[in-house]
């Protein structure tokens, strides 16, 4: 396992000059072994076919630092990329779609650009790691620790932005339709910013003290809440979109989805959206079934791609958008006017604490599938610089015009699957994800995707979100405690999540006083967001409740050695013995007495 480049002491390696780095690009660039290599790239595109002969040898393992062609570094990072790219738009996407701030085309797409040119930016501080002057700290990972947009944040921005309508802070016209609301997405931006903060802090105390005050027993339910609240979302686009056409209105211009003005334009919930949005969701079953590693890895993007045609061919698509698309686009070509909207800023403290223990978890991750040590001094050192580096990444997003971020997971998938965990591979990543971003034509077409195709894709994505909080859980002992602090976490956390305004009702304040009212929104927006309600009872009750000691008993009866069944082993082969001592000194009898015959 080598981990020689990021050292915790001072590293006494001679470093290379700027010839002998010169020579090695001019190299890498200009051979066959610099370009091509040896690698089996038939590999990663034979598909898993029924009639075809299954090959039982292995691709190399391309370790943190190893030699690797050029022309292989830009296939894998390809592939990282486009494993990435559903991840990255869907918040966007949502967020400045009917469900979010409803903004005009043109602002979502260069949110989606924006959002693929700041996460390939970001990614590559996680990928570089840097070391803090005169210090034992570090930002960054050193691994392919890629970031992108957090889905975890889009409840809460959901919620707050429904909560802006209902007080007036975002406009609606005169028929109570949603009126485009930039300063809402300003407010968003700006208080995740201050919120970052907390993380930064965080990143400097011990993992371990960490993992004490959050471990799998709060971050699990947490994470299985937020997918689970997600899925809704992803349901209704599924079923045509989840903007003023939800459940057919009377409303004159959105009796049909996405509007009465739309191509192909149908009521909610017709069969049409429905298949659209199946054929996406067969599709990426079928990757994972017959499809070669680089499409297994890419199953979601694939799946987007075979939906796309398909509305294509039956005329859902609309190319205004995209001709009238700029060629290219860049960070703050559009500004928002930045606040901050006190009522969010509890959630989106408990969004920054779920999102640092996401980084925790998947560092790990990244380090086990790289084949590195996930225990030990540098070990330690990865996960204080990847959170930091988590951090300083979100309070840098929302500065950069997007929400906050998170490390991925789905590469740790793509890692063991290509058998690559060299950090070319991840610069490269980051280079295509800068290419999307920068030709806006590219995020126009992102934009132009009819909801029932996007439904069926982030269907997919935020059940994965769910299934990722359910692992978390299964590490976790079963004991009468541990038991005990779930049930709770999650009975107020489904319930929140199933009657989102139970909450609405409790304050009747109508007051002037503009602080006191924040204060009570604020309350009312945690208490109905069900997932950062679910993360402060699991943290209080983890702190309050102490081990019993038959929860100890049990732990050890289930450890595998003590078992009850395993207790009466000893027992069970002495009585088996004796019985088959018996059953042969029957039969030594019988013989016995046959011979007495004869």
């Amino acid at each position: 396992m080598d981990d020689s480049p990021d050292k915790i002491g001072p590293d006494m390696t001679p470093k290379k000059s700027y010839s002998d780095r010169a020579r090695s690009v001019i190299k890498a660039c200009t051979t066959k072994d610099g370009l091509i290599g040896d690698y089996d790239y038939a590999f990663l595109f034979k598909p898993n076919l029924p009639f075809m002969r299954k090959t039982r040898r292995a691709a190399p393992f391309f370790g943190l630092n190893d030699h690797m062609p050029l022309l292989l570094a830009l296939l894998l990072g390809f592939q990282h990329a486009l494993s990435m790219l559903a991840g990255i738009i869907t918040p966007p996407l949502i967020l400045a779609g009917q469900g979010g701030v409803n903004l005009a085309p043109e602002d979502a797409q260069y949110l989606v650009s924006t959002s693929l040119i700041v996460c390939g930016i970001l990614s590559s501080v996680q990928i570089t790691r840097f070391h803090i002057y005169k210090s034992p700290y570090y930002i960054g990972t050193g691994l392919i620790s890629v970031v992108g947009t957090s889905f975890t944040v889009i409840p809460v921005a959901t919620g707050a932005f429904a909560q802006m309508y209902a007080t007036g802070y975002c406009p609606l016209a005169e028929d109570g339709t949603k009126l485009p609301c930039p300063k809402g997405y300003g407010a968003l931006i700006a208080t995740g910013t201050l919120c970052a903060l907390l993380e930064i802090g965080l990143s400097f105390t011990k993992p371990t003290l960490l993992k004490r005050v959050f471990p799998p027993l709060v971050t699990g339910p947490t994470v299985a809440l937020i997918g689970i609240s997600l899925i809704e979302s992803g349901f209704k686009n599924w079923a045509g979109g989840s903007g003023s056409c939800f459940n057919r209105p009377d409303t004159p211009g959105f009796t049909l989805c996405p509007s009465d003005s739309a191509p192909h334009a149908l009521p909610w919930g017709s069969a049409e959206f429905i298949g659209l949005g199946f054929s996406v969701f067969v599709t990426i079953i079928l990757c994972e079934r017959f499809g070669s590693p680089i499409m297994k890895s890419c199953a979601v993007v694939l799946g987007l791609l075979v939906g796309c045609i398909i509305a294509g061919a039956t005329g859902y698509f609309s190319s205004a958008g995209i001709n009238a698309a700029p060629a290219a686009s860049f960070i703050w070509v559009r500004t928002f006017p930045l606040s901050i909207y006190g009522p969010i800023v509890l959630p989106l403290l408990a969004v920054y604490i779920v999102l640092m223990m996401e980084a925790i978890g998947d560092i790990t991750a990244t380090c086990d599938v790289s084949r590195l040590e996930v225990e030990g001094k540098l070990f330690d050192s990865r996960i204080q610089g990847g959170v930091l580096a988590d951090g300083i990444n979100g309070l840098l997003s929302g500065l950069l015009t997007i929400t906050p971020l998170s490390t991925f997971a789905q590469n740790n998938g793509v890692i063991a699957l290509t058998r690559c965990a060299n950090r070319k591979a991840g610069y490269a990543c980051c280079f295509f994800l800068l290419i999307m971003g920068i030709f806006s034509k590219f995020a126009a077409a992102l934009v132009a995707i009819p909801s029932a195709v996007l439904g069926g894709m982030t269907t997919f994505l935020f059940a994965a979100v769910a299934v990722s909080g359910v692992r978390i859980i299964s590490t976790v002992p079963f004991t009468r405690r541990n038991r005990f602090i779930l049930t709770a976490a999650l009975a107020l956390g489904f319930g929140a999540t199933l009657v989102p305004n139970w909450f609405a009702y409790v304050f009747t304040y109508n007051g002037n006083n503009n602080a006191k009212r924040g204060f009570f929104n604020a309350i009312v927006l945690v208490c109905e967001t069900g997932f950062a309600l679910t993360a402060f009872t699991a943290i209080f009750l983890n702190l309050v409740l102490q081990e019993e000691v038959e929860d100890e008993v049990v732990d050890e009866v289930m450890d595998g050695k003590n078992t009850v069944n395993r207790a009466d082993e000893e027992a069970d082969r002495e009585e088996w013995a004796r019985i088959e001592r018996g059953r042969l000194h029957d039969g030594e009898d019988v013989e016995a007495g046959n011979e007495k015959k004869i």
